[in-house]
């Protein structure tokens, strides 16, 4: 039953362990050939994997697990999926209903667990229920926003017969996503961008989600409305268009953030005000007036006022925003922005023999056309990678957002890349969060897949470092590491192709051999050690406290 459901939903991979409680399940896996297991070592993986499937396809992703353990190891990459509104469908198996509650072997609550970080959840009782269970879940991970929904499923019933039925539809009961706009919320919302002399559109992951690409560019010509996208966001407007302006927030430009300090309308799509975006929230674009697209009206005057809401799919809102809105020009706003750019430049590199972490991501982009898949970690090496590895095309960087999940950067790159085999996907990873997740080499090389991994290696866990550095006097309390592996001996204990890069003067040919070989490679960067990200907007503060890259004077060489 659970295999023929996940077939009419058109699953093809599945990212899992088996354990006693799941292994009826496993069991008759064979029977159905169109359903491919990847066999990954930590629930973990499979949980970020299968997210890392579902950004990269748009399709669901699924994970299975056992009871306890193997379900409680899922969690990090649930929550991770919950933060960023990413759809899959874990599948756990559960100790058999005559012993739930006895705290039997391997008995854990999953349910009850997760429920705060799921989208839904389900324990099924009845065997007769679970077609139209696995429908649900799938229907409710993949519409409205996005999100993760759980399936658990005593072995009894796994073992047991009953009548199969997949209904072709559901109808659930309080749960309505919205699949259309308020007309009048398009008038006012057209009226304000008439009105604006200095708008921006601030483009988030509900571009990606809606696949409202082809919109956001026609309404940002129609109108020339410069464009900011969130980090999440990235990837959905092209870089090398005139309106792009970067990514805001507590790394982004310095002219993104200051661009939004100056705007007097906001037309926020597909995004949620993150605190690594407002700062603090009291004191975000105070000149602006908003309009905010979002598909979950929960979001919607949450964090930051909306002068107009709009409840709706992405797609749906700009579809009809550039069929209303009149043509407008801002020749003097775009001046201005050339202005901003020209004296917050941001990013430059500085001129040093160091092997700058920086330098690597130029020097990946430059070598593979800014046409790689990027997945990343948290931390350091995630803010250079979005900010200097720049994209033209759609869909191209798998991060973890809200949950800032190390050990995201191995298990998401295995999911990105089963699920676009023919394109060239780089894990640009961190030391730190590489080796919460290293074991995931195995899986990797075991299906042979051609990732491709950047270490950016500095020996610390950099964003705790730079915290340090900046906040607590230098006191690197717990954030150095001293038992490193040689990454190198790793990759190759696990058959893999592996390099290790000390110079600027071997990156380039370093990356080059990566991209020639046929299957997956590890590049280890030992980089320099004490390397911060600028710019940097402090947690909670404003753009007027932003600390800007500092001039090659102030850093020593």
């Amino acid at each position: 039953m659970v295999c023929e459901s996940l077939i009419r939903e058109g699953v093809e991979h599945i990212f899992g362990i088996p354990g006693g409680a799941i292994l009826p399940l496993y069991q008759v896996l064979p029977e159905y050939k169109k359903l491919k297991h990847i066999l990954v070592r930590h629930e973990q993986g499979a949980a970020h994997a299968a997210d890392g499937y579902a950004r990269a396809t748009g399709k669901a992703g699924v994970a299975f697990a056992t009871s306890g353990p193997g379900t409680t190891n899922l969690v990090t990459g649930i929550m991770t999926a919950k933060m960023d509104s990413v759809p899959i469908v874990a599948i756990t198996g559960q100790v058999g209903r005559p012993v739930i509650g006895t705290d039997a072997f391997q008995e854990t609550d999953i349910t009850g667990i997760t429920l705060p970080i799921t989208k839904h959840n389900y324990l099924v009782m009845d065997i007769n229920d679970l077609g139209e269970t696995i429908k649900e879940a799938f229907h409710i991970a993949t519409t409205g926003r996005p999100g993760p929904v759980l399936v658990d499923i005593p072995k009894d019933i796994l073992q047991g017969n009953g009548v199969f039925n997949y209904p072709e539809n559901v109808n659930i009961p309080g749960y309505k996503p919205n699949t259309s706009v308020n007309q009048k919320q398009i008038k006012r919302a057209c009226e304000l961008i008439k009105k604006s002399k200095r708008p921006v559109l601030l483009a988030g992951h509900g571009i990606k989600i809606s696949k409202a690409y082809d919109e956001l560019l026609e309404l940002a010509e129609k109108c020339q409305i410069p464009v900011i996208n969130t980090l999440l966001g990235l990837s959905s407007f092209p870089a090398n268009h005139f309106l792009y302006c970067g990514w805001p927030g507590m790394h982004g430009m310095a002219y993104s953030n200051l661009i939004l300090d100056q705007s007097d309308l906001i037309i926020a799509v597909g995004m949620r005000f993150d605190d690594r975006i407002t700062g603090n929230p009291d004191k975000f674009a105070l000149a602006s007036k908003k309009i905010h697209i979002d598909i979950d009206a929960s979001e919607i005057g949450k964090i930051i006022h909306a002068d107009v809401p709009i409840v709706s799919d992405a797609k749906i809102a700009l579809s009809n925003l550039v069929k209303s809105v009149e043509e407008k020009t801002h020749v003097a706003w775009l001046n201005q922005i050339d202005r901003l750019k020209n004296n917050h430049p941001s990013l430059a590199l500085r001129d040093t023999e160091k092997l700058l972490p920086q330098f690597i991501i130029k020097e990946l982009h430059e070598l593979t056309n800014g046409d790689s898949i990027i997945v990343t970690g948290v931390g350091q090496h995630q803010m250079w990678a979005a900010q200097h590895y720049t994209f033209n095309d759609k869909n191209k960087i798998i991060t973890s957002g809200g949950a800032g999940a190390m050990g995201y950067e191995v298990p998401a790159a295995l999911g990105a890349q089963i699920g676009r085999p023919n394109e060239m996907v780089w894990s640009i990873a961190g030391d730190g969060g590489f080796q919460m997740t290293m074991s995931e080499l195995a899986t990797i090389s075991e299906n042979n897949l051609p990732i491709k991994f950047a270490i950016i290696n500095n020996g610390f866990l950099g964003m705790v470092r730079q915290w340090q550095e900046l906040f607590y006097e230098k006191s690197y309390v717990s954030t150095s590491y001293k038992g490193i592996p040689d990454f190198v001996k790793l990759a190759e204990a696990f058959d893999i192709y592996a390099l290790k890069v000390t110079d600027k003067t071997q990156v380039k040919p370093a990356i080059l051999d990566a991209i020639k070989h046929d299957g997956p490679v590890l590049i280890d960067f030992i980089v320099e050690s004490e390397e911060n990200v600028y710019p940097f907007i402090p947690s909670g503060a404003t753009v007027q406290d932003m600390m800007e890259e500092p001039s090659s004077q102030e850093i020593k060489q």
